[in-house]
């Protein structure tokens, strides 16, 4: 599969821009506002569009330092942030509430209306960051 990120005519940042544009609902909103914390957490943030394929033509926004931090989809009842080493986490404020079965990954399904807590959020980001840095 190929991965979509800077092209010779935008950045992967301005298609994360497109795409979160073009959900014009709860979950651009969501996934902006998580996007923004993600940056606030970790200002060296990598964004690409990961996984392009004809199933999911705007690929899948994906944010890294040193590896892989997190994914965000959109669902239609859903934004799902999935950590990509979240097992290895500690998680203190039970922020992962989906895929807790796996042994590697870890995911934060965002329901309409649902608040994530900032604080908690950023630190799960700064934690992640480290653990890529081991």
């Amino acid at each position: 599969m190929k991965k979509l990120s800077a092209s010779k005519n935008e950045s992967a940042s301005a298609l994360i821009d497109k795409r979160l544009a073009e959900l014009g609902d709860w979950r651009g909103e969501t996934l902006s506002r998580m996007r923004k914390l993600i940056h606030e957490a970790d200002p060296d943030v990598v964004e690409e569009l990961k996984w392009v394929k004809p199933t999911s033509p705007g690929g899948v926004p994906t944010w890294s330092h040193d590896g892989i931090i997190c994914t965000g989809e959109s669902y239609k009842a859903s934004v799902k942030l999935t950590f990509a080493k979240g097992a290895s986490l500690k998680d203190p404020a039970k922020l992962f509430n989906s895929s807790l079965d796996g042994n590697v990954r870890r995911a934060i399904d965002i329901h309409e209306g649902e608040k994530v807590d900032a604080v908690a959020f950023k630190a799960l980001i700064r934690a992640a960051v480290a653990l890529n840095k081991v």
